[in-house]
């Protein structure tokens, strides 16, 4: 999946962010709404970390929300 699909499923992506960075609260994924640079922004901002190792989370994120994308699919056809 591409950050461009997360965008587009926002809400339910939301709580995948929410769950993997805890320390974002909900205002701020409002303030974020499926904007990649704010969330690594904020991820930088709460976790004290640079840039770079805030983008690389979220390049990690995005390819095992990819994955887990694609176990539930299987999982739901194989009903």
């Amino acid at each position: 999946m591409n950050w461009d699909q997360i965008q587009g499923k926002w809400k339910q992506s939301a709580g995948r962010i929410k769950e993997k960075w805890g320390k974002l609260t909900d205002d701020d994924l409002a303030t974020i709404n499926g904007k990649r640079e704010q969330l690594v922004g904020l991820i930088q901002e709460r976790y004290g970390i640079a840039k770079e190792a805030a983008e690389k989370q979220v390049d990690e994120f995005t390819s095992s929300y990819r994955s887990g994308d694609t176990a539930a699919k299987s999982a739901k056809s194989s009903r």
